[in-house]
């Protein structure tokens, strides 16, 4: 499962929590503005926005998990099973496949109010990339420095929900998650008001007690509930550094440790675990991509800028895996 989540600092951000139990060796990966993309069944993009973001590239393909467009738009899809439905290509549609759709978006999309156009016409087909690599249910959040939505294509076709607390989980559709914060609302990042029983006094013992009830489990409906709280009470940063370091501590409140969410066993019987495989960070109106990996929580950075924007091959940077440990004496 994965968590993603935008915040104004003093930037705009934009980025993810990628929770899965195995990694497919995904790569920063910058696709320039002259790299052809090439998609099943619309016409190609010779020249499009430059893209960064995280990928898995396969046969110089970016099969992108979240980007973001040297406009400053962001994208990012998120597990969704049970409830993605892909079909067969569509006549009057926008054909796209689930892979396809992130660079989609991004190569030709320069706000959300721009994509909100093209999701209006678009049908995600079920077309695997390759026969070892079926298509993923997902659902996606996009955002820029003004406004987020998510898309969601199920079985009754694809929605548009507007994204008024700027962020995403996985299951149930996004409209129960909002209809399920609702069970929340008192909750408070400052101290509570007693109304239980009126006329007694109740003193408050502890700091932090605005916020009882908010759920701290792994399920997507409490991480949804979770994440949305954090961001929403975040100080804004006023500086690049504050900005990127309260952002990761927005996602920090749902990563995943390995051990806290078994799905099972390997064949060797050793138990097989959720985690934050890496956390993602963006600054939408510099383009520099930041991101942490579970064995490495220093913030490694990549600035598309520092690369040639006009090339015609794809840039990518292997991750900083292992711990860097600054010794002080």
């Amino acid at each position: 499962m994965c968590t993603a989540a935008a915040y104004t600092g003093k930037d705009h951000y934009f980025g993810r929590n990628l929770d899965l139990e195995f990694s497919y060796h995904e790569t920063v990966t910058v696709t320039p503005r002259n790299k052809a993309l090439t998609f099943r069944h619309c016409t190609p993009m010779p020249h499009h926005f430059a893209l960064i973001g995280m990928a898995y590239v396969v046969g110089d393909y970016p099969l992108y998990y979240d980007a973001v467009n040297e406009k400053g738009l962001g994208m990012a899809g998120l597990n969704f099973p049970g409830n993605a439905d892909y079909g067969k290509a569509a006549e009057g549609k926008d054909n796209i496949t689930s892979f396809e759709f992130i660079p989609w978006i991004l190569g030709q999309c320069e706000s959300v109010q721009q994509a909100r156009a093209l999701l209006a016409k678009i049908n995600l087909t079920d077309d695997a990339f390759a026969p070892q690599l079926p298509p993923s249910p997902l659902h996606w959040m996009i955002a820029d420095q003004k406004e987020a939505v998510v898309f969601e294509q199920t079985a009754k076709g694809g929605v548009v929900y507007d994204n008024p607390v700027g962020v995403m989980t996985n299951n149930p559709t996004f409209d129960y998650q909002m209809t399920h914060l609702a069970d929340y609302m008192n909750a408070s990042a400052g101290l509570p008001q007693q109304k239980l029983i009126p006329g007694v006094t109740l003193d408050t013992y502890s700091r932090g007690m605005g916020g009882f009830g908010i759920p701290g489990d792994l399920s997507s409906a409490s991480r949804f509930v979770k994440v949305a709280f954090t961001r929403m009470n975040s100080e804004k940063a006023e500086t690049e550094s504050a900005s990127i370091s309260q952002f990761f501590k927005i996602l920090g409140s749902v990563e995943q440790q390995k051990g806290c969410c078994r799905l099972g066993t390997d064949a060797d019987g050793r138990p097989v675990c959720e985690y934050t495989i890496y956390s993602s960070c963006c600054n939408l109106d510099r383009g520099i991509y930041y991101y942490t990996t579970y064995e490495n929580s220093q913030i490694a950075a990549v600035d598309m800028h520092h690369t040639d924007l006009d090339a015609e091959q794809l840039t990518s940077f292997e991750l900083v895996q292992g711990q860097q440990i600054r010794m002080q004496n």
